[in-house]
């Protein structure tokens, strides 16, 4: 029972790290100093997990991976839109300085 519940208190330190890079990327309209790459691999590392986990049978892993599959999808989207967004705004200000 111990050693279960260990799993799981790691496991939500886990995901609200995550969460937590999520919600600023959100709350902030900005990516900066986020690398592109961070919700790649948590991304690739979440689903290997999944599989690995349910082929284990530890539910535990099965939940957390599947949640931090789902945050860092969210993320990357984020990183995606917000990278987007940035680059309009520059574009935006290149086009509006030339025209002064």
């Amino acid at each position: 029972m111990m050693v279960e519940a260990i799993g799981w208190a790691s496991a939500l330190i886990l995901l609200l790290t995550v969460s937590s890079q999520v919600w600023k990327q959100w709350r902030s309209k900005a990516s900066t100093g986020v690398s592109k790459w961070l919700f790649i691999g948590q991304i690739s590392a979440s689903f290997g997990f999944v599989i690995y986990s349910f082929a284990v049978e530890n539910w535990v892993f099965v939940l957390t991976n599947l949640l931090l599959l789902f945050a860092s999808v969210l993320g990357q989207y984020l990183y995606l839109q917000n990278k987007h967004a940035e680059q309009k705004k520059t574009q935006a200000g290149h086009k509006k300085s030339r025209s002064a």
